[in-house]
């Protein structure tokens, strides 16, 4: 049997950048074919170029496109809060599902999700279950983290039994974040495995 494909999709940049690559090392541990692809921009460049960001790490990351969701046997999907909510960017990319799910292109894949926020009660989880809904709607099988990692019930910083997070006014991802986010790129892929059986 082929090694299973998984999409790691985010917007953003900073840490939610190293938290995506962490879930991809993850599942690609797992012998997971992985990609890292990031949805597309809408702010002005003027707007952007306000931001503090390396964006020589973000230009070697592809744009995702539609045929990378259908290609994927599972997906782990990432945004920042704002507000408690995903990004506009996010939710303009998955607003744009509607052939995909006319088809039933996305129905029986298994999600996972991840986030960052500025503060410690700035919405992880209610973004985590804000991207959600989309799972319910295609008919996804969503794979939580529960407490299936020690570190889960130890980080003050990032990370639940929703997905993993990180607390983005630390610039860093300590080594719990770092573990969470391997474990759930190794979660999906192990949910990924025994579903194409």
């Amino acid at each position: 049997m082929s090694c299973p494909k998984i999409l790691v999709l985010f917007y953003g940049y900073g840490t939610i950048v190293d938290l995506a690559s962490y879930i991809a090392e993850g599942a690609k541990a797992e012998g997971a074919e992985v990609k890292l692809a990031r949805v597309p921009e809408l702010f002005p460049k003027e707007v952007v170029e306000k931001f503090n960001v390396d964006w020589n790490k973000i230009q070697r990351i592809p744009e995702v496109s539609m045929n990378d969701l259908e290609w994927a046997d599972g997906l782990v999907i990432g945004s920042p809060t704002r507000y408690g909510n995903m990004t506009g960017q996010m939710k303009f990319f998955l607003d744009q599902t509607r052939d995909i799910w006319l088809k039933g292109g996305l129905y029986g894949k298994p999600v996972g999700f991840f986030t960052e926020a500025s503060t410690i009660h700035g919405g992880h989880e209610t973004t985590i279950l804000a991207m959600s809904t989309y799972a319910y709607h295609h008919g996804m099988i969503i794979v939580p983290l529960g407490y299936g990692i020690k570190e889960i019930a130890t980080t003050s910083s990032g990370g639940s039994p929703y997905g993993p997070s990180h607390l983005g006014s630390l610039k860093e991802l300590d080594e719990s974040e770092k573990n969470i986010a391997k474990f759930m790129g190794k979660r999906v892929t192990e949910v990924a495995k025994k579903l194409r059986c």
